[in-house]
């Protein structure tokens, strides 16, 4: 694991290190942001965020963003690692999503091959009924799901996803086999919320922005968040708050490519934190309604294994690994 701290010590006495491979204190010319999923999507609007914000903030002249996208960021990893290689100037953009789908694909590439710099942001899910629904509350959603697992039908995204790996959660958290579960995988929010608007399935679960306009408009009822306190502005209850110790955040982070030398480690870790830390980073997340979840370097990779462990035990229980 990269040592950040004894690096950090050592760039003290140097006058002058290579900012992703330029001077430290120089503006980039282009930042290469490789984006291992389609445009439009999360990643993409994080990676899109990320070039206005570092052009702002003068952090960056320009940026050159590519995407390749498939598998939940599977078959863009593999690119990332072996054709990025060495390159001081590049990051990635990735998240939990990529973390599921490489232990899905058992993928013989992983996020071991690269350099984590942060986690910036998470969302936390919502789960929601039908406003018809005689479930009121998230301890009538977890009694009604231990009592018949299999009619508690929760609709979400791909299978094997954030929105499937909560689900296995509360599962597992509640006594329930997650394998029993009820879990019915859409696209997209779209068909989801079709879904529940149309009573074709008990519950819903995604990130709060999908919900969102069908929560004001009173068709669903929002009964639980996964967050481990309760959201700014949004009085909906946590689902610790009803006894289930479950947290969960679709979180996204950014890498550095395999084959860096210390020095662009450092730089890399500079221009993260400068970012991060920003006037304009922080209205951009105030503006998209993402939590700021900003964790560098060391504590980052930490997290990541154990949030790998997590995700890969989750998975097996569901049935998926």
């Amino acid at each position: 694991m990269f040592d950040r701290r004894s690096l950090l010590a050592g760039a003290a006495a140097v006058a002058s290190l290579p900012l992703l491979g330029r001077p430290a204190r120089a503006q980039i010319d282009t930042l290469k942001i490789f984006v291992p999923a389609n445009p439009g999507g999360g990643w993409d609007q994080t990676a899109r965020t990320i070039e206005a914000v570092a052009r702002m903030e003068g952090l960056i002249k320009s940026a050159q963003v590519t995407n390749l996208g498939g598998a939940g960021g599977v078959r863009g990893l593999p690119t990332f690692v072996n054709q990025w290689k060495g390159q001081g100037d590049s990051i990635m953009v990735g998240g939990m999503v990529m973390v599921g789908a490489i232990i899905t694909n058992k993928s013989p590439v992983t996020l071991s091959q690269v350099v984590p710099l942060a986690r910036l942001t998470g969302e936390y899910n919502v789960i929601v009924v039908p406003a018809a629904s005689p479930i009121k509350t998230f301890a009538d959603f977890t009694k009604a799901m231990k009592a018949n697992p299999g009619a508690v039908s929760v609709a979400g995204g791909s299978a094997g996803g954030t929105d499937h790996i909560l689900l296995g959660l509360i599962a597992k958290a509640v006594g329930v086999d997650p394998r029993q579960t009820a879990y019915v995988p859409f696209s997209g929010g779209g068909p989801a919320q079709a879904a529940l608007l149309g009573n074709q399935v008990t519950a819903g679960t995604s990130g709060w922005g999908e919900f969102e306009e069908q929560i004001k408009a009173g068709k669903l009822r929002a009964i639980a968040v996964s967050s481990p306190a309760r959201l700014p502005g949004i009085d909906v209850p946590t689902i610790k708050e009803s006894g289930v110790d479950v947290e969960l955040a679709n979180w996204r982070g950014i890498f550095a490519p395999p084959g860096i030398s210390d020095s662009q480690k450092i730089a890399a870790f500079d221009f993260t934190e400068k970012l991060a830390k920003s006037a304009g980073w922080k209205a951009e997340c105030a503006k998209r309604g993402w939590s700021d979840e900003y964790l560098a370097g060391d504590a980052f990779a930490r997290f990541l294994d154990a949030d790998v462990k997590r995700i890969e035990a989750t998975l097996k229980d569901i049935g998926l690994a």
